[in-house]
C-alpha cells in the first residue's frame, strides 16, 4: 500500500455511509490467493476493479458488503474478512492511523482513532469501554442495509488486533475477543490469529485487553511529527460535518456502554442538552427519534447476525426486559423481533 502523504488532510470528506478502501486494500490479494480474479468479482457487484489502485479512494459500505459476499461464494471460504484484516496494519487507516501511531501511550492512540475515525470510516464508529482492570476497543457498523457485514467484522477487530501488536509487542495478544456473529462452522483460523479465547454471538464486536496496557508507551512516538498530524486531522474533521449523523454516531458508541442519555450525548459532543435538543431540532428531527433509530439498527444486526436471546437482545439495546423492547420494535417495524428473525426480512427503518 502507498504510504499515506500528509497532503492526505486535503482529501475530500468521506461520504456518510462510506469508508475509504485502505482498510480492505489487500482484498485483491486474498482472491488471488485462492486463484480467483479479482478484476472479474469486482466488476461484477458493479464497482470499478480501478478503486482498488488508490487506498483513499471511498466506497460505500453496503456496496463493500455486497463485494465480500461474492468473495465467500466465490472462494468459499466463509473467514475471507478475517484473512484480508490480517494483512491490515497502521497504514491501513492512511492519516488517523499515522496519527495513532505517533501517539505518546495506547491509550492515546486508541482515543484518536475513536475521535477521528470518521475521516476514514463513516459507516461506522469505534467504542471505548473501560472496564474496571479490562477495557474493550470495539467496532460497531452504522450504516443501513450491509449485506455480509459479519466480514467486515471479520476484518476490522483482526486490523484492530494488528495494530495491537505494532503499538504493543509482537507477541501481543487480547485476553478475550467478541464477535457479534454467528460462530462459523470452522472457527480455527480466528483461533490461530487471535491466540485468545474468541466468543461468538457477543453482543458487541471487540478486543478485550488488561487496562494497564493504556499506559503502554509507543515506541513509534514522534512530538514534532504528532503536532504536524494533530493539526491536519483537526482541519480535516471539521469538514462537510452532518450534526444529526454526527448525533446518531455518539448514540451508538453510549449504545454499547449502556448510558445512552441525552445528557450523555450532548456532554460527549460538548455542548448544553438544549443545545442538542434545538440543534436537533433544525433538522427536523429529535433525540428520541435518533435513539430510536440506532435502536433498531442495533437490533436488526444483533437479530440477523448472531443467536442472542431476544432477553440478551433487549439488555444489550438498554431495555429493561424483553417486553419493553418487544413492545418497542412493533413500534418501529410493525412486527416482532421473533417473527423478524424467522422472516429474515425486517424493514430498513423504524415505522
Amino acid at each position: 500500500m502507498p504510504y499515506p502523504s500528509t497532503a492526505a488532510a486535503a482529501a475530500l470528506p468521506v461520504p456518510y455511509g462510506s469508508l475509504r478502501i485502505g482498510g480492505v486494500y489487500t482484498l485483491p490479494n486474498v482472491l488471488r490467493h485462492f486463484g480467483v480474479e479479482p478484476d472479474e468479482v469486482i466488476a461484477g457487484v458493479g464497482l470499478d476493479p480501478k478503486l482498488f489502485d488508490d487506498s483513499d479512494s471511498a466506497v460505500e459500505m453496503a456496496a463493500l458488503g455486497r463485494l465480500l459476499c461474492a468473495c465467500v461464494e466465490r472462494t468459499g471460504c466463509q473467514h475471507f474478512g478475517l484473512m484480508v484484516g490480517q494483512q491490515g496494519g497502521p497504514l491501513s487507516l492512511g492519516l488517523i492511523g499515522l496519527l495513532a501511531q505517533h501517539s505518546p501511550n495506547l491509550g492515546r492512540a486508541l482515543r484518536n482513532l475513536a475521535l477521528y475515525l470518521h475521516i476514514h470510516d463513516r459507516g461506522a464508529v469505534i467504542t471505548y469501554d473501560q472496564r474496571g482492570e479490562a477495557f474493550a476497543i470495539g467496532y460497531e457498523i452504522c450504516a443501513r442495509g450491509v449485506p455480509c457485514d459479519e466480514q467486515i467484522l471479520d476484518a476490522a477487530v483482526a486490523i484492530g488486533c494488528n495494530l495491537m501488536r505494532a503499538w504493543c509487542t509482537a507477541d501481543c495478544a487480547p485476553s478475550e475477543v467478541l464477535l457479534a456473529r454467528r460462530q462459523p462452522t470452522d472457527t480455527r483460523p480466528y483461533q490461530a490469529f487471535f491466540r485468545c479465547p474468541v466468543r461468538f454471538d457477543a453482543e458487541q464486536t471487540a478486543l478485550v485487553f488488561p487496562s494497564h496496557w493504556l499506559q503502554h508507551r509507543i515506541a513509534a512516538f514522534d512530538p514534532e511529527l504528532k503536532a504536524v498530524l494533530e493539526a491536519q486531522v483537526s482541519e480535516l474533521s471539521g469538514r462537510d460535518r452532518d450534526f444529526a449523523a454526527d448525533v446518531r454516531r455518539t448514540l451508538r458508541v453510549l449504545l454499547v456502554t449502556g448510558v445512552c442519555t441525552a445528557d450523555n450525548t450532548a456532554a460527549l459532543l460538548a455542548m448544553h442538552r438544549r443545545t442538542l435538543g434545538r440543534r436537533l431540532e433544525e433538522q427536523g428531527t429529535s433525540f428520541a427519534a435518533l435513539l430510536a433509530e440506532v435502536r433498531y439498527e442495533a437490533a436488526l444486526q444483533l437479530l440477523d447476525n448472531t443467536e442472542m436471546s431476544l432477553s440478551n437482545i433487549a439488555l444489550a439495546l438498554g431495555y429493561s426486559d424483553v417486553t419493553a423492547f418487544n413492545r418497542a420494535f412493533r413500534r418501529w417495524s410493525g412486527t416482532t423481533p421473533a417473527r423478524l428473525r424467522a422472516q429474515g426480512e425486517p424493514p430498513t427503518a423504524p415505522g
